[in-house]
């Protein structure tokens, strides 16, 4: 498709992340890092076999610029690629034109889809940015055919949250504009990194200790290279500040979801996030 249809305003709960995705649209692909960070995680969330999705038909929900578009395109599936926000541009410009692939703006209580028209369905890094979590998951698994998969994945709900910094600040920061934001957490990585980097080097306790400082720091994960690590920092950092909602689950409410949408073969566990996939 040539175009982007959208079904809902670009000035919505969601606008924040369209800013940011159009500033950084392939920072976090695969194809820019050179790593197999997406992959790994796409698949290992999943637990599909990547030859099982050859001409399937799958949904991508909370697209993004596309980090996971770009993994199940090459694949060989038939993607369409969903973004409540302006992120739609980013994934577009980032592989359209291209022949399985279609773009669309929707909300994902409302999604613009004859039900039971896909074979897979992931959500990942979205859910817990929506305003009614229960409400924008259950709206999943219509949208599987009997035998389609659903994979998705949440925050975890930790009583360490209190003590993050994100969740302190967020409240304030989210109402700052969005290119305001931007400067403020520019500086802050450029302050702030170095020595997140030096505490995250502790050994033994370093891991954890780094998210008492107040930006992003992604190199216990992620073999990236200087460049791209300060690039994740400013990405993440702004990412986790400016959503207008935050709100991460229990392994046991996740689980009970699953059940309500009479998904099976269901299972929930914690990779970083806490994911959770089944079978229709």
């Amino acid at each position: 498709m040539q175009f982007v249809p959208r079904f809902v305003s670009s000035d919505n709960y969601a606008s924040s992340f369209g800013f940011q995705w159009n500033l950084f649209g392939r920072t976090q692909l695969d194809s820019h890092t050179g790593l197999p960070i997406s992959r790994d995680r796409l698949f290992e969330s999943t637990g599909w076999d990547p030859a099982d999705l050859d001409g399937k038909t799958v949904l991508d929900i909370g697209c993004g610029a596309g980090r996971f578009t770009e993994i199940v395109l090459s694949a060989g599936a038939e993607v369409i690629a969903v973004d409540s926000s302006t992120a739609v541009d980013a994934c577009r410009q980032n592989f359209v034109p291209h022949p399985r692939l279609n773009v669309v703006q929707a909300d994902i209580h409302h999604l613009p889809f004859q039900g039971e028209s896909f074979d897979f369905l992931y959500c990942f890094g979205v859910l817990q940015h929506t305003p009614d979590v229960r409400r924008a998951f259950l709206s999943l698994s219509g949208m599987l055919r009997k035998g389609g998969r659903l994979a998705v994945d949440v925050y975890p709900k930790l009583w360490l949250n209190a003590l993050w910094p994100r969740y302190w600040l967020r409240p304030l920061t989210c109402r700052m504009s969005h290119s305001r934001l931007l400067g403020l957490v520019r500086w802050m990585v450029a302050i702030l990194l170095p020595v997140s980097l030096a505490v995250g080097r502790l050994p033994r306790v370093g891991r954890r200790l780094r998210h008492v400082i107040p930006v992003a720091n992604r190199e216990p994960d992620f073999p990236l290279s200087p460049d791209h690590l300060k690039e994740w920092a400013v990405l993440d950092t702004y990412d986790m500040l400016a959503a207008a909602y935050d709100q991460p689950q229990s392994a046991q409410t996740l689980a009970e979801w699953f059940e309500q949408a009479g998904l099976r073969e269901s299972e929930v566990f914690r990779r970083g996030p806490l994911v959770g996939r089944g079978v229709k």
